[in-house]
This record gives C-alpha cells, sequence and structure tokens, in this order.
C-alpha cells in the first residue's frame, strides 16, 4: 500500500512537471497582440495610422508610402499565428526574418501577402512573395476575418490559410530576424497574433 501511495504521487508530480513545461517552456505560445492590446510589443516604422479600436490593431492610411509594425526580438524557428482582416482592396503581408528592421520590403524578408488584387496574383494572398507562389483556386482574403498560421523551421517554409496550405517550400536565404505587420493600401486588421519559438 505504502510503495503504491508513493508511485501516485511520483505520477502526479511527473504530470504537473509536464504541464508547467508545456505552458511555461519553449513550447509556450507567446501573444503579442491580444485584441486591440499589444502595440508596445512592436516598434512603428512608416507613417500608418496605427490604432487598438473596436478589439482590433488596424491601419487605414499612411502619409508616407508602406507602414509596418516590427517586433522588437528576432526569431529564427517559430510557428506564428495571426487573425487578420483586409479590405478588398488591401496591400498587406507578414515579413518573416527581416534583415533590416528599419527598411522592410520582400527583397530582405519572407512576406506571407496579403494582397487579393496584386497585378501578378500567383504571388498575391498566401504565397511568399519571389519564393513560392500559391496555385489555382487563388484565395481569397478580402472582406472577412482569416487565419494565418505560418511554420518556419531552419530551410522548411510552411504557409496555411483557413485551414489550407498554400505553401510548403525549403527556402534558406533568411535564417533570422524580426517579423513585421505591414499595412501598404486599403484597411488592414490583426487580432490573436501569437507566436511559438522553437
Amino acid at each position: 500500500m505504502k510503495q503504491r501511495a508513493t508511485s501516485l504521487i511520483a505520477l502526479a508530480s511527473l504530470l504537473i512537471g509536464l504541464s508547467s513545461a508545456a505552458v511555461y517552456g519553449v513550447e509556450a505560445m507567446i501573444t503579442l497582440i491580444d485584441g486591440p492590446d499589444g502595440i508596445d510589443n512592436f516598434n512603428q516604422v512608416g507613417e500608418g495610422n496605427w490604432s487598438a479600436v473596436e478589439g482590433v490593431v488596424q491601419a487605414t492610411a499612411s502619409t508616407g508610402g508602406a507602414a509596418f509594425l516590427v517586433t522588437k526580438e528576432a526569431y529564427s524557428d517559430f510557428n506564428l499565428r495571426i487573425e487578420f482582416w483586409a479590405s478588398d482592396d488591401a496591400n498587406s503581408g507578414i515579413f518573416l526574418r527581416c534583415q533590416e528592421p528599419d527598411n522592410i520590403n520582400d527583397r530582405n524578408c519572407y512576406e506571407a501577402n496579403i494582397f487579393d488584387q496584386r497585378p501578378d496574383p500567383s504571388f498575391g494572398t498566401g504565397g511568399i512573395v519571389h519564393i513560392a507562389p500559391v496555385s489555382e483556386p487563388l484565395p481569397k482574403a478580402g472582406g472577412k476575418w482569416n487565419i494565418y498560421n505560418i511554420t518556419l523551421q531552419g530551410s522548411h517554409l510552411v504557409v496555411v490559410l483557413n485551414g489550407v496550405t498554400t505553401v510548403d517550400v525549403q527556402d534558406s536565404l533568411f535564417a533570422s530576424g524580426p517579423i513585421a505587420l505591414q499595412w501598404g493600401r486599403g484597411t488592414i486588421r490583426f487580432r490573436n497574433v501569437q507566436i511559438r519559438p522553437f
């Protein structure tokens, strides 16, 4: 009886330890934007009118071209989950492993695009610009809430939009860097932005 009680206590301790590791370990999700909260987790680059309104972080205009919210931390391997709403005419994107945090563009970062009306639609919404095109039927994000689930692990890049894998590619151009949320045109809204570094 005494041995059984000892075994049960050991098992309980192990289970508590495992649940604590899941909550506090490297696999725990870090919330960057929670509804309207979280702008202070980012540096603002450009002249966008980023604001926290109606339960979201959004931008609708800029006085000087594209504008970005750039994470203060750099990330290499991670899973990123983002809920976003884009107007039909929106030009936006999620920029990953950015090399120059003050000069964000699709040549020095990976860009998971949000751009339904892109002139070359193969690198539109769901694609990684210059790296991985999307195929027919082309995904559309305008006028609704969407979920991007993006995993970068070494050279393996995977983009899932609303439960559908749109990119699964190998590329080793960029190894680490901040993440940036873009306003380029139209209206873009973000909520529930979470990252799990590996």
